[in-house]
């Protein structure tokens, strides 16, 4: 079984020996196969994630403890 590894670097989504042109500013929520990328967790979501940018994640995390 092969492991894709998913990065994003500058304006850049490489998904393998793949790549393409980044669709969000900060990289949150960059869909990929029906799922979204979450750069905090490094991992995909089912849905995409309710904040608006990573400083709303951080504060939530924060205040509650958890994502």
């Amino acid at each position: 079984m092969k492991v894709i590894r998913f990065s994003i670097e500058n304006d850049l989504v490489k998904f393998g020996k793949k790549q393409r042109p980044k669709l969000t500013a900060n990289g949150c929520n960059e869909p990929f196969k029906d799922h979204y990328w979450c750069p905090k967790k490094k991992w995909f979501n089912t849905a995409p994630c309710p904040f608006n940018c990573q400083r709303e994640c951080e504060n939530y995390k924060a205040m509650c403890g958890v994502l």
